[in-house]
């Protein structure tokens, strides 16, 4: 990008840090049940009624529900299906199509004009309007608001104006034709509705209200959402499924007996527990992978020593035994992160630094730093199978001479003390950047942002290598030619892994399980949740 981006602003802040708003979330729930009655929590759909579809999510759904600023699994899923940008994507290849637009536009210049959907309606009978446009954008757009869509904006975009009564004109910095994809991350929201601080505090705790196929009809943060075909949608999706019942299941072992045998009470999960793919299987579910940008990272406080130190950083990622962690931990459904990005990343190539598995490299480099009965705390999120790669990191750093106390924890929990600046020395955790896109500078934007949030935690980015990777992004999203653009991300990728701040150890294949005999059009999505716009009953 052309012009700094000063801000990853609530990237993962407030993905976790509007949990917090229980009170909120407690009113709009009991709002929500006075309308729609109690929620169903035993998946009534699973014997087979042609209403209801019972599916269970491995996330919390008790996080941020505004659209500009969750990057939770469960939202982002849940309101692929309520709202629309004026551009969505297919969830799978990610190829942008008109949603809330009636048509995409030349994306060869820097003028780019959308016309309103006529017709369209928000789920409480409003007409969406060109108004909610510039609402949406003005508010994406002002860095003040600290959303995370001005993150993936701000640069290329420099203004959304009105043309006319159902049109509007952006005006980009330069030439940006992967800009287009990213039009899905703001979802139009409407003014009358959110346009006041009391209404984004609403939709922070689990309001929603939008023009997409579903409308949410309940919502009970740690237990389940409710949604129902919204009748008046006009769009260019026709979903045929009446009502589902999202159920919020984080514990893995819970997870799979909800969708096991025959008194199943859910047709479909995702963040299916690898140990569990042959038993599913078996049991007549069809249990399928998407291989994408799902990781593992160590993320390091470089203001603690001696993590300030590059070889301190690279030696903990040598001593790591990563093809143990894939075979026992993720069962063969790992691949060693040969770069930030995955293998099937357009953009990938091999980054200059590959660690492979090699403790003697590791101990050298410990030794060259002048570090010896080093003793750490590793912070880890609860997520099953992170839980299940730490003995494979501690037993590693332990036979280099790294004694190691692993702490895992609830996600919220740990990311809440670091915004706090408690201190840390090592974090292990999970991200997938695919839930928003999967454009190279999209993916390293999330986490390599001057002042963003995960820069820092690391503290990092004052430093003169940061700043020559910020430089050479900017001008590799700025530049027109595709062959230099890519010379340009390996330059940059070179430079993150040699680093080591905040790296992947592996990336991951998800799994999506499901019934068959009950559900068609489902899609193993590579990125948490799923989407079930296609989804037909058998």
């Amino acid at each position: 990008m052309s012009a700094p981006v000063s801000r990853l602003a609530v990237s993962r802040r407030d993905f976790l840090r509007f949990s917090g708003t229980a009170g909120a979330a407690a009113a709009i729930s009991a709002a929500l049940a006075a309308c729609s009655g109690p929620a169903s929590t035993n998946g009534t759909g699973a014997s087979g009624s042609n209403d209801l579809l019972t599916g269970v999510i491995g996330y919390g759904n008790d996080q941020s529900w505004d659209p500009l600023l969750t990057a939770s699994a469960f939202t982002m899923a849940a309101n692929n299906h309520i709202y629309e940008g004026l551009v969505d994507t297919d969830p799978l290849t990610r190829a942008p199509y008109a949603a809330l637009a009636t048509a995409l536009p030349d994306t060869t210049g820097t003028t780019w004009k959308f016309t309103l959907r006529s017709g369209a309606k928000w789920h409480d009978g409003q007409p969406v309007t060109i108004d909610d446009v510039l609402f949406t954008y003005q508010r994406a757009l002002d860095n003040k608001n600290q959303t995370l869509a001005y993150s993936f904006l701000a640069s290329w975009l420099k203004e959304v104006k009105q043309v006319d009564d159902t049109s509007v004109e952006f005006t980009l910095n330069y030439p940006f034709p992967d800009g287009l994809a990213r039009l899905t991350i703001p979802k139009i929201m409407p003014r009358h509705v959110f346009g006041t601080q009391a209404g984004l505090d609403a939709a922070k705790g689990g309001k929603a209200v939008g023009s997409g196929p579903y409308k949410l009809t309940a919502h009970n943060p740690k237990s389940n959402s409710e949604f129902e075909r919204f009748d008046d949608y006009n769009g260019p999706l026709k979903p045929t499924i009446k009502k589902m019942n999202w159920l919020s299941i984080v514990d893995a072992s819970a997870r799979v007996a909800k969708i096991s045998g025959n008194s199943a009470g859910a047709q479909l999960s995702d963040n299916v527990p690898y140990a569990n793919i042959d038993q599913l299987s078996k049991g007549g579910l069809t249990v399928e992978g998407g291989k994408g940008m799902n990781h593992m990272f160590l993320m390091f406080n470089t203001k603690q020593k001696p993590f300030d130190d590059v070889r301190v950083r690279q030696a903990m990622f040598y001593a790591i035994d990563t093809q143990k962690m894939i075979e026992v931990a993720l069962k063969g459904h790992g691949t060693a992160a040969s770069s930030f990005l995955n293998h099937e990343n357009p953009s990938y190539a091999q980054a200059s630094t590959v660690y492979t598995y090699d403790p003697n490299k590791a101990k050298q480099l410990l030794a060259a730093a002048g570090v010896t009965n080093l003793s750490i705390t590793l912070m880890a999120v609860n997520v099953s199978w992170i839980v299940d790669c730490l003995p494979t990191l501690a037993n590693s750093w332990e036979a280099v001479g790294i004694k190691t106390t692993l702490a895992p924890q609830d996600t919220s929990a740990l990311f809440t003390k670091m915004d706090q600046s408690q201190s840390y020395q090592v974090v292990a955790a999970a991200s997938n950047p695919n839930q928003f896109g999967l454009d190279c500078d999209l993916i390293l934007r999330y986490n390599y942002t001057a002042n963003g949030t995960w820069m820092k935690y690391t503290k990092w980015d004052a430093s003169t290598e940061a700043k020559q990777i910020f430089s050479l992004m900017d001008q590799a999203a700025a530049q027109p030619d595709k062959t230099q653009k890519l010379a340009l991300e390996h330059q940059y990728l070179d430079l993150i892994a040699q680093q080591a701040v905040l790296y992947p150890v592996v990336h991951t294949e998800l799994m999506t399980a499901w019934n068959p005999k009950k559900l068609s059009g489902i899609q193993a999505l590579p990125y948490p949740g799923y989407n079930l716009l296609k989804a037909k009953f058998a």
